[in-house]
Parts: C-alpha cells; sequence; structure tokens
C-alpha cells in the first residue's frame, strides 16, 4: 500500500498541469472509463498522473460543449444508394427492403430501386457536398453509393434511459468492482488523481456502479470500510448502486443524517445486529440524503458525454426515465435554445410523498423541431431484484422473510393512475416483481374503462417478472412493455437462486408479452446496462452473455423466450415511435418522416450472432444530417 498523501513532487506538477490547461481553456480532465481502473489496486503514483493526463486528454476531446467535433453538412437534398442490393432496412411493410433512399429538408421524399429513383428524380454523379451546383434544383439530387456489406437502418431508440446520470457516472464508475475494499479503493485513487477533489475534503464525491450480487460475498457494504480509508475518511461521499436503488454512503453524511426513522415506506434504512444503520439505504429511503444540485454547467458537460457516446452507437432518440424538475427545466432551456443535438421524450417523475400535480403541469410536444417532448410520468410501483425490493406474490426463494415492498401503495396507485390519464398525461410505471406489475395491471384495467383514456398507450417499465394470469393482460388492455434485453442476460445467473424453479420462468418473459398480443420497446437502462443498443439486440435474440454463455448452454437462457431479429429491430425502431407518440415522424424509412438512420458496417439481419457485437456505427444521421461518422 502507498502513501495516502502524494509526495509535494506530484502535487505539483499535477496543480501546474491543471493550471495551464485552465488558462487554455480546457476542462481539467477526470477518471473517465472503467478500464482505467482495471488494475486500481496496483496503482503506483506515476501510474496516477498517466491516468490523469490520459483522462484529460479524452475529457477534452470528448467534451461536445466545449470542443465540437466539426462534420461537413450534407446539403438539404440527397440520396443515397447501393450500387446492387438491397439493404436498407425501412421497418416498413410496405417497402421492407430497398436500394436507396432520398432526402429534402431534414425528410425523407423517396425510397425504391436504383431504377425507380432515376426515373423520378435527376440523379447527379456527384459526392453530396453542401458545394455541389446542383443540389439546389428543384428535381436533382446527389448520389452518393454505400458500399457493401454495409447496411441502412432507421435512427435507433433506447426507451429507457438516464440521461444526466449517464454523464455523471463517467466521473468515477464503480462497475466491475468484486468486493467492497476494491471499490473503496477505486475512491481512493479517484481523489488522489484529481488536485482539485484532494484539497478539498468538502467537495462533494459520488460514484456509480457497484453491484454487491457480484462481489465475492455477497452482502451490503458498510460505511465503515469507507471510514477505514485515510483518503476518503471525513468526506461526503456517495456511492449509487448499478441498478439505482441503493446508495452506500460515508460516515461524514452518515452522521450528518439526524434523527432517522425506524422505518420508512417504500424502502429500507439497512441496520446492522445492533440496529445502527450501516449507511446503505434502498429505494425511497434514500431520499433521505439530499445530494447538491449540480450547476448548470455541471449538467451541460454530463450530456455532451451522454450525447457523444450515444450518437457513437447509433441512437437518434432516447426515452429518459426520470425527469426531475431541474433536468426537465436544462432540457427545455436546451430545447428552446435549439441546442438538443438528440431527440429526448421525457417522463417526469412523480414523488411519492408529493401531491396531484396533472392538472396543473404543462406537458411538451415536439419543442425544439420535435427534439423533446415531456407529456408523460414516471411512478415507482416497486423496488428492483437485485436489491430485493421487488414486490413479489410469494416470499423470496432465498430469502423467505420478505416478499419485497410496495414503493407505492396500491390505493395511491389507483388513485393517481386515473387521474394522470383523464388529465392527458401517458402513465409509465416502473414495476419489477410479479405483484407489482399486477397491482399496475389492475389500475389500468379500472383507469381504461374511460374511453377518454384509452388511447394514451401505458406502459409498463420493466415488466420482469410477470404472473401467467398477468400476461394475457397486456394484449388486451394495450399495456406496452418496455423492458431491457440487458437486464436479462445481467440478472439469468441469480434469477433461479432468487424467485424459484418455477416462477423465474416469468422472469423476462418476451416471447410470451409477445405472443399474447402485446407491444415491446427495447431499452438500456443506461448506466444501469451497457449503452449499445445492438448488445441490446443481441441479449434479445440469443438469451446470452457476450461470450456465449447461459445457465442453461449455448442455446440461450429459457430460449423459448427469444425474439426474432426483425422483432428486436422493430422494438428498437418503429415501436418505441409509437410508445413516445411519434410514429407518424420516426421509426421507420417512410416517406415524409424525419431522415434519422444508421449505417452499419454489417447486416445485424443475417449476421451469425456470434459476430453481431462487432458491428461499428459507420454513420448516425438525423434530420439528414450526420452527428457521428460519415457517409
Amino acid at each position: 500500500m502507498y502513501p495516502t498523501k502524494p509526495p509535494p513532487t506530484l502535487r505539483k506538477r499535477l496543480s501546474d498541469e491543471k493550471r495551464n490547461m485552465e488558462k487554455e481553456g480546457q476542462e481539467p480532465g477526470r477518471l473517465e472509463g472503467r478500464k482505467l481502473f482495471e488494475r486500481s489496486n496496483k496503482l503506483t503514483y506515476a501510474a496516477i498522473l498517466t491516468i490523469a493526463a490520459i483522462a484529460a486528454i479524452v475529457t477534452t476531446v470528448g467534451n461536445l460543449s466545449d470542443q465540437q467535433i466539426v462534420l461537413e453538412p450534407l446539403p438539404n437534398a440527397y440520396a443515397l444508394c447501393f450500387k446492387k442490393a438491397s439493404r436498407i432496412i425501412t421497418v416498413d411493410k410496405a417497402y421492407p427492403h430497398v436500394q436507396c433512399l432520398a432526402v429534402r429538408d431534414s425528410h425523407f421524399i423517396d425510397v425504391g430501386s436504383l431504377e425507380e429513383l432515376s426515373q423520378r428524380w435527376n440523379l447527379t454523379a456527384q459526392s453530396p457536398q453542401t458545394n455541389s451546383s446542383t443540389s439546389h434544383l428543384e428535381n436533382t439530387l446527389p448520389l452518393r453509393y454505400i458500399d457493401s456489406p454495409a447496411i441502412i437502418v432507421p435512427g435507433l431508440s433506447d426507451s429507457h434511459v438516464h440521461v444526466l446520470e449517464y454523464g455523471a457516472t463517467q466521473q468515477l464508475p464503480l462497475e466491475g468492482t468484486r468486493s467492497p475494499k476494491e471499490t473503496v479503493q477505486r475512491v481512493h485513487d479517484y481523489i488522489l488523481a484529481d488536485p482539485e477533489v484532494y484539497d478539498d475534503k468538502t467537495k462533494f464525491i459520488e460514484g456509480w456502479g457497484w453491484d454487491h450480487t457480484q462481489w465475492l460475498l455477497k452482502e451490503w457494504p458498510n460505511t465503515n470500510e469507507m471510514e477505514e480509508d485515510e483518503v476518503i475518511r471525513g468526506r461526503p461521499v456517495l456511492l449509487q448502486s448499478k441498478d439505482g436503488h441503493a446508495i452506500w454512503v460515508s460516515r461524514t453524511i452518515l452522521d450528518g443524517l439526524k434523527d432517522l426513522p425506524a422505518e420508512i415506506e417504500g424502502g429500507v434504512i439497512v441496520r446492522d445486529k445492533s440496529g445502527n444503520p450501516t449507511g446503505v439505504f434502498l429505494d425511497n429511503a434514500q431520499d433521505l440524503v439530499k445530494r447538491p444540485e449540480p450547476s448548470y454547467k455541471t449538467l451541460e458537460k454530463r450530456f455532451a458525454i451522454a450525447v457523444r457516446d450515444a450518437h457513437a452507437r447509433g441512437l437518434t432518440a432516447v426515452h429518459d426515465a426520470g425527469f426531475n424538475p431541474r433536468s426537465l427545466e436544462f432540457f427545455r432551456k436546451q430545447a428552446d435554445e435549439g441546442k438538443l443535438p438528440i431527440r429526448i421524450y421525457g417522463m417526469t417523475h412523480f414523488n411519492e410523498t408529493s401531491s396531484y400535480w396533472g392538472d396543473r403541469v404543462p406537458k411538451i410536444i415536439g419543442a425544439g423541431n420535435h427534439r423533446l417532448s415531456a407529456r408523460s410520468v414516471k411512478i415507482f410501483a416497486d423496488g428492483a431484484l437485485r436489491s430485493g425490493g421487488a414486490a413479489l406474490y410469494e416470499p423470496y426463494a432465498d430469502n423467505p422473510t420478505t416478499r419485497g415492498f410496495m414503493r407505492t401503495e396500491p390505493e395511491v396507485l389507483n388513485d393517481i393512475i386515473p387521474k394522470f390519464l383523464r388529465d392527458g398525461w401517458q402513465v409509465n410505471v416502473h414495476a419489477i416483481g410479479d405483484r407489482a406489475n399486477g397491482v399496475v395491471l389492475d389500475a389500468f384495467e379500472v383507469a381504461l374503462k374511460d374511453a377518454n383514456v384509452s388511447s394514451l398507450r401505458p406502459r409498463l417499465e420493466h415488466a420482469q417478472i410477470l404472473a401467467k394470469k398477468d400476461l394475457a393482460r397486456f394484449g388486451d388492455l394495450g399495456v406496452i412493455a418496455s423492458v431491457q434485453p440487458t437486464h436479462a442476460i445481467s440478472d439469468m445467473w441469480f434469477g433461479e437462486d432468487r424467485l424459484g424453479p418455477e416462477r423465474v420462468k416469468g422472469l423476462y418473459a418476451f416471447r410470451s408479452i409477445l405472443d399474447h398480443g402485446a407491444r415491446i420497446t427495447l431499452g438500456s437502462d443506461f448506466p444501469v446496462e451497457d449503452m449499445n443498443p445492438l448488445a441490446g439486440f443481441y441479449a434479445a435474440i440469443t438469451r446470452l452473455s457476450p461470450d456465449g454463455k447461459s445457465p442453461h448452454g449455448p442455446g440461450g437462457w429459457f430460449p423459448e423466450q427469444q425474439m426474432t431479429r426483425e422483432e428486436a429491430l422493430q422494438g428498437m425502431t418503429l415501436d418505441p415511435a409509437y410508445a413516445s407518440f411519434s410514429e407518424d415522424i420516426l421509426g421507420s424509412i417512410t416517406i415524409g418522416k424525419r431522415a434519422d438512420f444508421v449505417v452499419f458496417s454489417q447486416d445485424i439481419m443475417n449476421a451469425p450472432t456470434q459476430k453481431i457485437l462487432e458491428t461499428k456505427v459507420l454513420a448516425t444521421v438525423i434530420d439528414g444530417q450526420v452527428v457521428y461518422g460519415g457517409i
């Protein structure tokens, strides 16, 4: 173990580097990326300095708010074609595969074969550059060929994300640690690598991603484990769990919480055998710990990181699952200023302790040139499977003393869900356990008897564990299942232990949901899981880990619940558009819709499954303009 205080020479070098960067208008780098921490417990001071320097470069290059990557704009009209094959997958049943697409003024204006487009347009053999002398002519389109084996698909949507939280997690990522000690070590190294943090013991430190189910001793951590580290001791530190349903805080924060209640509805204050709080808070109990409000500049930086990574993965739209007043204000301002570089469909968070607000809060629909909508409400029914907070009909198989808990009681759900629907809000309810899903479906069933709300497309966010008696109600009620396939391949390793051999069959039952006539939209829940939409595509069709494994062997975990590739692609394109009331303008490559599309390096619809995750994004296009890569 090396000393807890950097030597003066190192501290001076770090401070000088930071000061020089500030003079040049750069943002001092932080540790980013879990790979930087793979050997965190073996770091020397020289390695820490190297990591700080690398992180500074990564942060500066990748921070879109400070230093935009300049992409040469396309003209307002152009055509893209493959020379021979029809390698554009439209997700439009009228023309499922086409050879060419044409764009004008941010919209698709034509699709078809090269011969068909040549008959309708004057296609000029020019690259679609802005200096094209003929691109302004009404019937003339500059033509660019795309080479095989690339394909084009509609712009991809992620139906359940946490945008600003993703940006925050990149500062101190904790995923992949194997013990509380290793997690504490990452915090230790983070503090030492940033002189600004090291020198200010009052600076609030946040990390994200620890997962006690992946630790050797699958037990909750304790604040004492942070207190034993001399660098961390005396600092306010809050570490969010991977699933977002638990926080682990330092002694400094814990001591600042006066008069903690013995119990809290919809949450748990984890205590030791003597009844003393351990520093871990579950679900609603997390609200007892007040975090400092991030500045607008901080939110801009977090947003820039998230957008950069989203574009690089082919995402053109995301459904943000939890606008609080601060994030809602931030995104509204971005939209008003025309600064939203990605489409965001927001779910405004309903605080379980707040009063009903659906009759007085205005909705946002298509602001910022159809870049922002906030016309839905997000309600938490229960907690998470990992943390034992998912509400079950019967006790947990591995802990018969509990069957989880409802974060929002049934009588409250039965009161507020009909009110929000009557006031024109889409209602999206987080439900993990079979009891929670059943209770919410009960509330939807009663509310949807009102003909005035039947078209508001209610959603179950996650819909993880479903009883057989509840499956049929999805299709009958028109409830959308918003699911995350990568959760399935994360949870498959402990799901049966927690639920038992029979009940586990209803965990992530995608095929059963589809077979009962419901729509499924796919998401990642990033930063809880990998942002890459192809990771979700792969998980949905294989139910295998990225290395081809599952508890049931190489055929997949409950392979009878696999989705087809066509269903998975629709779950990332057209169905998310439907789930956000935008299927008329998004979700497929269709004449009249917004020109959002992605160029992949290979055909994900036919590639061997083990090759899917090798697919690269060659270009991401929003409103006809490249936001990542090039064409």
